[in-house]
């Protein structure tokens, strides 16, 4: 290991969920780490960003950042989304600061360079003195927007922010195979179908919940009701996913009886049943035979986390009310969750906790994750020394 790297014991992580523990308390707690896992886990990976559903027409554009780096999220003028990175090449100034449409080109406020939705340098005034706008030293296509690696799956915006990762299509070709029926236009419900939750944790507690039906009993009475935790199983091959599956899903109707239309061409798998999936690093999926939805976790810092939840329909022509119950019973039962990541969180100050004990017949959903994690900081550790 590196003479400068952060110094923490994951072997006990590594091993079989029979006798593994989880990750230690300092991977939750301690800045120097929070560092080590930026580079290891997030900005190496394919790491959640956005749904495409949020610029929806060429021209949108939203400002976003992701762990302190600013980014552009647009939808360019030939109906392909892109993430750019928010600043101009000329002085570094952020160049979007509100989400907005873009008319014409992206402006700087500071010289007013210009660029287009596509990313490409369109104009530099003055840039050869006063009345002259061409130099020839600014060779202008050389100097579009730095543009980001993004891959868009599950109507979800995906980056990868060193630019080294494998494509995504071969990292998550088993997952996309699993979901291969899902494969087709899904329509973002609007602004009824999308909400942010603020929590008071580390970004990893929430995949972790997330991954297992364990709690279902305590935490989510009102779902148990319906979903047994007998009717759910897990789905913990080592990878790069895991979760838990439903047997027993139930759609939501209206007062009158009405339900969402299906999703076409589904198996019959589908008709009862659902699958909860968290993608690493920060991605929570749903898929559901007349709704999916996808959660992205925005690690803050070390203990605050956003979760912003987007909800996904077969077409656009959906009952408004329906939607808005729907987003309301999902708030629901994620609003049920944040006192147990909050209160696993105060947990990581006690300082016998070892990290804990997986259940092997509950918790190997979680236990793969940890898995995963620390198999990257392993390889990040090794490729430092």
């Amino acid at each position: 290991m590196a003479k400068d790297s952060p110094i923490s014991d994951i072997s006990a992580v590594r091993r079989p969920v029979e006798t593994a523990r989880g990750l230690p308390n300092a991977h939750y707690v301690d800045p120097a780490l929070w560092e080590e896992e930026k580079k290891a886990v997030l900005f190496s990976t394919w790491a959640g960003l956005a749904v495409e559903g949020e610029v929806p027409e060429p021209g949108d554009a939203k400002p976003m950042t992701f762990l302190g780096v600013p980014l552009l999220l647009i939808r360019d003028r030939q109906g392909h989304v892109r993430v750019f990175e928010n600043i101009c090449r000329h002085r570094g100034m952020i160049l979007v600061e509100e989400a907005r449409k873009i008319e014409g080109a992206i402006r700087c406020p500071y010289h007013s360079w210009c660029y287009g939705t596509d990313g490409r340098l369109v104009s530099t005034p003055h840039v050869g003195g006063p009345g002259h706008n061409k130099h020839d030293a600014i060779v202008r296509e050389d100097l579009g927007l730095n543009e980001v690696r993004s891959h868009i799956w599950f109507g979800t915006v995906f980056i990868n922010i060193d630019g080294q990762a494998a494509p995504f299509e071969e990292i998550h070709a088993d997952l996309i195979e699993r979901w291969k029926e899902f494969d087709q236009p899904m329509v973002h419900g609007g602004p009824d179908s999308m909400f942010t939750l603020e929590v008071d944790t580390n970004w990893k507690l929430a995949v972790e919940n997330y991954c297992e039906s364990y709690h279902l009993p305590w935490v989510h009475p009102g779902l148990n009701s319906y979903s047994r935790l007998e009717d759910h199983y897990n789905i913990a091959e080592m990878g790069l996913y895991s979760g838990q599956g439903s047997l027993l899903y139930r759609q939501i109707k209206g007062d009158d009886g009405a339900v969402f239309p299906d999703f076409p061409n589904l198996s019959d798998k589908w008709d009862t049943g659902a699958e909860y999936m968290a993608v690493y690093p920060n991605v929570l999926l749903g898929a559901q035979r007349d709704h999916c939805f996808s959660i992205v976790l925005e690690p803050v810092t070390q203990t605050k986390t956003r979760e912003h939840i987007h909800l996904f329909y077969s077409t656009k022509d959906t009952d408004d009310a329906l939607r808005e119950k729907n987003a309301t019973q999902w708030k629901t039962v994620f609003v049920e969750d944040i006192f147990v990541v909050e209160g696993m969180q105060k947990g990581r100050m006690a300082p016998q906790f070892d990290g804990g004990k997986f259940s092997p017949a509950m918790d190997g959903p979680t236990h793969c994750f940890h898995d995963w994690v620390a198999g990257r900081i392993e390889a990040h550790r090794n490729a430092s020394e």
